[in-house]
């Protein structure tokens, strides 16, 4: 796993594990990260299921609940069977933007 931190947001990329090695490794280590916005970049992965995804559900709930974004890109998957609370784009740079949007609304009041 790699993690950048930027002014935005941490990124955590995907090397050689799985999903379910990732979800394992990050879930031990997400806690350091709870005032921060997350994204969680598996663009380099091919076929995904959706069950992978799904996983980190309770932790974009938290997340959205303690006012912070939680953003995965993922370019092989259909986002319109993911839930509502997930944000799932294709790109890096969408994940950005919409980090950046989320903070832009908080800010406002929304």
């Amino acid at each position: 796993m790699i993690v950048e931190k930027t002014e935005l947001a941490t990124i955590f990329k995907i090397e050689k594990l799985s999903i379910d090695d990732f979800y394992s490794d990050f879930s031990k280590k997400y806690a350091n990260f709870k005032n921060e916005n997350i994204i969680i970049d598996f663009s380099k992965l091919k076929r995904v299921d959706i069950e992978n995804i799904l996983v980190f559900l309770p932790i974009v709930k938290e997340w959205r609940n303690n006012g912070m974004s939680f953003v995965i890109v993922l370019n092989e998957i259909e986002t319109d069977i993911l839930p509502d609370e997930m944000n799932v784009v294709p790109t890096l740079v969408e994940a950005k933007d919409i980090v950046e949007m989320e903070n832009i609304e908080r800010d406002l009041g929304f």
